[in-house]
């Protein structure tokens, strides 16, 4: 991937920002950046709605950002969002019109997998060193820490304080005393309390900033002389020193400092009383700042995927040793639907390259983790498997594609009506048909599909051709797949089992477009045929 550009996107809770790279080997060098003070978390109302305001805001800065990136393919993109879109109850409406106006799919990202990514962007614009380091981001609704090494993050932890929160909590008119910075600085602590301790317990040898606030304070910091002896980066003593100086001002109208951005200005009390809050809970003294952050470790980790270093397979494989799922089936079922996708989508990876490899590696997720949920209980299992892989934290997954691979998960087994909200013509119903075959044909574990099988798709549904005397030698199979005839037949699907020798054994199809399906003379996509 020589000289590609690459852009990350990063809708935080107090701005927005792109970053645009060119990739040169296995580094990537900022082209171009953007950022729009949008401040979303403030247009947060108390029962966590995003008012018209902070969505307008919003809109615009996107817009702006799309006319950037206009000509992107989709893979040279990437954009995240973090916490408030996270909590916002009304992030589901607002989220199609975000991505009209940047162009492009936005990722609402959870927590950990956001301290993950910033934790890559830090370590990228920092000193490779052998020790460990703590990272504390301190965003505009959330705050991340993560303990890392090199390039790998071994702890990561997310808490809902940010500096735009903070901010209209306990400062709402601008106003600053002692007693409002007591409250704030409290009420962080015992936020940071919650992870204190095992934080503690693994220890760093060096506490790093990271984004807005960070930068802000050690700049503040440094210009006005705040720091004992004219050190650099953020020091609890210079802290102290500049909430005085807040406290003396009594508002934010009447505060200046040299170093304190504009943009910055209305959100410094939230930060600083979290920051200050950190320290007392970590026992920490100092602190340095980097550069870098979420948009490079989204940069960094859209880079990883180009070279097929996607830290989402690392997660499934994570996954299925922490679950102890049967490696060898998932092996022959995700061999299996593959295969069956495939022969359902003729043409589809000349027509929709990207979309169609996307597919393929959902399905071959889904296919890895399909059994995840017998680590719970056998009965339901599929339930308990999309259960942990709707809510778990998952590095690399976005919240989206979590509750797609959870939905893949929860269809290939059991009624079909729990995934009938898809639309008709959706590819996931190609997917939830191939993995849904794939289980079936596995079933005994040591079974293979006959030495010739055919598997079809058209306008008018689904067809599954099989020799006769393999069904007749496999009756628990025939008796399965006769049972997927109902199944489909009750979201308004057909399934159609033709058995090669012995006639149709199902009744008439009824109709399934599917997008992107070259159909031949007889409305089905060529056959397939396999060997054992």
């Amino acid at each position: 991937m020589q000289n590609e550009l690459i852009a990350a996107v990063d809708l935080g809770s107090n701005s927005f920002r792109l970053e645009v790279g060119r990739v040169v080997e296995d580094q990537i060098y900022t082209l171009d950046s953007l950022k729009e003070a949008v401040r979303l978390a403030s247009g947060l109302t108390p029962e966590r709605y995003m008012d018209e305001a902070s969505q307008r805001r919003a809109l615009a800065a996107l817009a702006k950002f799309g006319e950037r990136i206009r000509g992107f393919a989709p893979e040279q993109v990437r954009a995240v969002a973090t916490n408030t879109l996270r909590v916002a109850k009304n992030a589901a409406e607002f989220l199609p019109k975000a991505e009209a106006a940047l162009g492009f799919p936005i990722e609402i990202i959870a927590g950990r997998e956001e301290a993950r990514l910033i934790y890559i962007g830090a370590a990228h614009s920092l000193p490779l060193v052998p020790h460990k380091r703590l990272v504390v981001d301190i965003g505009g609704g959330s705050t991340e820490f993560i303990i890392g090494k090199r390039f790998e993050p071994q702890s990561m932890e997310s808490l809902f304080m940010g500096c735009v929160s903070y901010t209209g909590r306990f400062f709402p008119d601008g106003r600053m005393d002692k007693k409002r910075f007591r409250e704030a600085e409290v009420a962080a602590g015992k936020e940071i309390q919650t992870i204190a301790y095992d934080y503690l317990r693994l220890g760093w040898k060096e506490a790093v900033g990271s984004s807005g606030s960070a930068r802000a304070i050690a700049d503040v910091l440094e210009l006005n002389g705040l720091n004992p002896g004219g050190a650099v980066g953020i020091t609890r003593a210079g802290m102290e020193r500049m909430k005085a100086l807040l406290i003396k001002a009594g508002s934010l109208d009447a505060l200046d400092l040299e170093g304190l951005k504009s943009d910055r200005l209305p959100v410094i009390p939230g930060g600083l009383a979290i920051m200050m809050a950190v320290f007392q809970e970590l026992n920490l003294e100092r602190m340095t700042y980097a550069d870098g952050a979420l948009r490079l470790g989204v940069l960094y980790d859209l880079l990883g995927r180009f070279h097929h270093s996607d830290m989402r397979d690392a997660t499934v494989t994570q996954f299925m040793r922490r679950y102890q799922v049967d490696s060898a089936q998932a092996a022959r079922v995700e061999q299996v639907a593959l295969t069956v996708f495939r022969a359902l989508t003729p043409g589809r990876a000349d027509t929709h390259p990207v979309e169609h490899v996307n597919d393929e590696h959902f399905l071959c997720w889904a296919a890895r983790l399909h059994e995840l949920g017998l680590s719970v209980a056998h009965n339901g299992y599929h339930k308990h498997g999309a259960y942990i892989l709707t809510f778990a934290d998952m590095p690399g997954f976005s919240k989206k594609e979590q509750a797609r691979l959870a939905m893949l998960v929860l269809g290939h087994k059991g009624k079909l009506q729990k995934v009938g909200g898809l639309p008709y013509g959706d590819v996931n119903w190609l997917m939830v048909f191939a993995l849904r075959l794939a289980t079936i044909l596995l079933r005994s574990r040591e079974s293979k599909p006959p030495s010739e099988w055919g598997v079809r798709a058209g306008d008018k549904g689904f067809l599954l051709e099989l020799p006769g005397d393999w069904l007749a030698a496999n009756p628990l199979t025939a008796a399965a797949l006769s049972d997927e005839v109902d199944a489909w037949r009750g979201v308004g699907l057909t399934f159609r089992l033709k058995s090669r020798g012995r006639g149709e054994l199902s009744g008439n199809l009824t109709v399934l477009p599917v997008e992107g399906v070259s159909a031949g003379t007889d409305g089905m996509a060529p056959i397939l045929t396999q060997a054992a």
